[in-house]
């Protein structure tokens, strides 16, 4: 399936629900989760996010990530891919503004943490993802086709 369609789909989703759940693996190969709040391009999702925090240490051994939106209607996108520093000055800017400039929920003002997109804690993390899935109720009960997106 390409992804332009289940772009229109997927874009509204991650919209809405915001907030999702990303699991990568700890130094001794164990699933950790947390909560974050990817801004999306495309396949592609960007988090702002400490630098000098675990799941630094969790990706420097496994880029691997997967993740997990959850509603109460029972829609759900589910993504995997792999994550890696982006340090470039412009592009770190330019998400910046991306996030700050889009309406909330889902565009957010990043300088309620940092002082601005050159701050030394400020890192943002680029995760390329190699399968989108939208997953419902619907889907489970067979009313609905399987919508997956692989790269």
């Amino acid at each position: 399936m390409e992804f332009s369609e289940i772009r229109d789909e997927f874009e509204a989703r991650v919209k809405r629900i915001v907030w999702c759940t990303v699991t990568t693996v700890d130094t001794k190969g164990r699933p950790r989760s947390r909560i974050l709040h990817p801004y999306w391009e495309g396949t592609t999702a960007w988090v702002l996010t400490g630098r000098q925090t675990l799941k630094t240490k969790h990706l420097a051994l496994n880029p691997n990530v997967a993740i997990c939106y959850w509603d109460p209607k029972h829609e759900q996108v589910y993504a995997e891919g792999v994550a890696e520093w982006a340090d470039d000055q412009a592009e770190k800017t330019r998400i910046w503004e991306g996030v700050k400039g889009t309406p909330e929920p889902y565009g957010w003002d990043p300088k309620m943490i940092w002082s601005g997109p050159e701050d030394v804690s400020y890192g943002l993390l680029k995760i390329t993802t190699r399968r989108i899935e939208l997953f419902s109720l619907a889907t489970m009960g067979g009313r609905s086709p399987k919508m997956v997106w692989t790269a």
